[in-house]
């Protein structure tokens, strides 16, 4: 242990403190000098306070990572929540477009059938058109003389269904807008369908309006129609509504049964002997009770003279097939025709024979040349009209052809 000296300035100075170490023999001394020992002192105070740093740091830091793992947590949570409500809108649109998208196959899948519906109508209506337009019957739109019924119903579809408008606000769903282009094409459709239908109720009225004309015609001279309306006297069955989707296809039976009785009616009329054999010709001797020519006495005439000049066409005054050609007593050179219905035509005096027996002939065809061949007096043909072998007036079925007219052209 150091003792007290005095230094330069007079002041005593502290000795430096002497630590010795002995181990055996060797002794060693090691001087202890009070800036060590300040150092030795800084040096714990440096330790201790670096331990309790680092201890506060290893808390700290402990504190700072469950807080960080805490908040990553929370948002985690945050983020998890966020996509399932995202994924549960995501669902509801999914779920909303396939909605929407069945609302528009089903539309869509109704808007075929419908057209479906008019194209397979298409066809039995081309046909009912083309037989009114044989039968005289005008098959344009009435109010819409551009258009004609015979065009296809899909064109008239495309042509005339109005091209849907986009809502200014462009919020409009796929399914609404399907809704308006569909509301849009129907009334379409049914538009078209009504102007059909309007159209095939008006020829169905004219057809049967001129078969009834016909028909009253053939009454007045005793001759049967077989048209659908026979047996009208004979119908029932317990009453059913109309189904509102058969109409026009009942529509279309209409017209096609007026057609078929129009066209029975025009068949028979032309089939009967309403056309005159010599037109233009002068009647020089009626049907009925006259004064015979040659003998000057009352005698029956069972038909009727018209002067023809020798040579002079005679034509079939209907349809029908030849039953006899070739020279028959009083008659001369005659033919006869077989009209149905026990109706029969004779042709006599004519000069010469153009036609056999059996032969099928139309109204108009020629079937000899007038000439004065038998019991005659001069050029001339003697034409008469039978009913079941009995001679009647020729002059009603002849005042009947011109009243049919029109009518069986």
């Amino acid at each position: 242990m150091g003792k007290a000296r005095q230094n330069r300035f007079g002041r005593k100075a502290r000795e430096p403190h002497v630590l010795i170490l002995a181990s055996g023999e060797t002794i060693r001394h090691i001087t202890i000098r009070p800036w060590m020992a300040g150092l030795a002192l800084a040096c714990a105070i440096g330790g201790a306070t670096a331990y309790l740093g680092a201890t506060a740091y290893l808390v700290m830091r402990d504190n700072l990572i469950g807080a960080s793992m805490a908040r990553q947590a929370q948002l985690q949570y945050e983020y998890e929540d966020r996509i399932s409500a995202l994924r549960a809108q995501v669902d509801r649109v999914t779920s909303r477009q396939l909605l929407d998208q069945q609302v528009v196959e089903d539309k869509i899948e109704k808007l075929l059938e419908q057209q479906m519906a008019l194209s397979s109508r298409s066809g039995k209506l081309g046909t009912l058109l083309d037989r009114a337009e044989e039968n005289g019957i005008d098959p344009i739109i009435t109010g819409n003389p551009g258009r004609n019924l015979k065009q296809n119903p899909a064109l008239q579809q495309k042509a005339e269904a109005p091209e849907p408008s986009i809502p200014a606000s462009g919020q409009e769903s796929m399914a609404e807008r399907a809704d308006r282009t569909f509301q849009n094409v129907t009334l379409s459709l049914k538009t078209i369908e009504q102007q059909q239908m309007d159209k095939i109720h008006e020829l169905t009225a004219n057809a049967d309006g001129m078969a009834e004309r016909i028909e009253d015609v053939l009454k007045r001279t005793d001759i049967k129609v077989d048209t659908p309306r026979e047996g009208a006297d004979a119908m029932g069955g317990p009453l059913v509504e109309a189904d509102p989707k058969l109409g026009f296809d009942t529509s279309l039976d209409g017209l096609d049964g007026a057609l078929t009785r129009l066209e029975a009616a025009r068949e028979t009329a032309r089939d009967m002997p309403f056309a005159n054999p010599a037109p233009t010709r002068e009647i020089t001797s009626p049907f009925g009770n006259r004064t015979d020519p040659l003998l000057g006495r009352l005698a029956m005439h069972t038909g009727v003279d018209l002067r023809a000049p020798s040579g002079n066409e005679i034509k079939a005054a209907g349809a029908g097939t030849v039953i006899s050609a070739g020279y028959t007593g009083g008659y001369g050179n005659m033919v006869e025709i077989d009209h149905g219905q026990g109706v029969t035509t004779r042709y006599g005096h004519m000069s010469k024979i153009l036609v056999r027996v059996g032969q099928k002939l139309q109204g108009g065809d020629v079937v000899g040349l007038a000439g004065s061949t038998g019991r005659s007096t001069g050029s001339h043909l003697h034409y008469e009209v039978r009913r079941n072998g009995v001679p009647v007036d020729p002059m009603r079925y002849l005042t009947a052809g011109l009243k049919l007219g029109t009518l069986i052209e």
